[in-house]
């Protein structure tokens, strides 16, 4: 079975391409995550979980909700991770969760793709977009071809600077950076609820038809980006940034 969770659509596309050339169920965990559902999550074969690179590791929401769930089935788990450009030293943390949960480490393989992250950096116009996604269908299939033959995913020379961005800057990254209090609604606004909805840590709420954040956040960008029009900003930094949502 193929697990993914994405804010702006990278992973779901990877995760789509991965269940569509194994043959294997796909299942979004948005839902789950949002209502707080831990019920069991079974498969006869081998999971993969497909989640975006937060500070080079997976996302804590996403950690946090598998530590929670209980899983029966096969024990083997294979990791893919959509990044910008790296994983650092994730693979170290996932050994960990695994060992938590009784998994069997089968590795987790990084699949580039556009940037999304518009608090701090510029998203990829649509055709530029477009040219990352098909370099990345190569990696995918690579990534398919090791799950169909029950292999083990190389793991990839980890440095320095790996283990720093994954440790010390990880550590940092959430108290640090990781907040709603920048987000805000212009008077584009016309109170849809859209935000509401794909907030997956329920922290958005309508009041005199626009929206609120609340102390919650993952930064997974799916608030602003997926306005429809682009009614959202977060503080200066969104602000002449062009939205990204994974085109398919």
């Amino acid at each position: 079975m193929v697990l993914y969770y994405t804010g702006t659509g990278n992973s779901e596309y990877v995760a789509d391409k991965i269940g569509e050339q194994i043959a294997d169920k796909v299942l979004n965990l948005f839902e789950r995550i949002k209502t707080h559902d831990y019920s069991e999550i079974y498969s006869d074969r081998p999971l993969v979980i497909v989640y975006p690179t937060y500070a080079w590791r997976m996302p804590r929401i996403l950690r946090d909700f598998i530590r929670h769930t209980t899983f029966a089935g096969n024990k083997n788990v294979y990791f893919v991770a959509t990044c910008g450009g790296s994983m650092g030293n994730m693979s170290k943390y996932l050994s960990e969760l695994c060992s938590q949960k009784a998994f069997t480490y089968m590795g987790c393989a990084e699949v580039i793709m556009p940037e999304n992250y518009i608090a701090m950096f510029h998203a990829p116009k649509r055709a530029e977009a477009i040219k990352i996604i098909k370099n990345a269908d190569v990696v995918i299939k690579n990534i398919v071809d090791v799950i169909r033959h029950n292999g083990t995913i190389p793991e990839k020379k980890v440095g320095i600077t790996d283990r720093v961005s994954s440790g010390m800057v990880n550590a940092i990254f959430y108290p640090v950076f990781v907040s709603a209090r920048k987000f805000y609604a212009t008077d584009a606004c016309i109170g849809c609820g859209k935000c509401v909805k794909v907030c997956p840590y329920n922290n958005i709420s309508l009041k005199d038809g626009k929206p609120v954040w609340g102390s919650q956040c993952t930064h997974c960008m799916a608030c602003i980006c997926k306005c429809p029009k682009e009614a959202i900003e977060y503080g200066n930094k969104s602000k002449g940034k062009p939205r990204y949502q994974c085109p398919r």
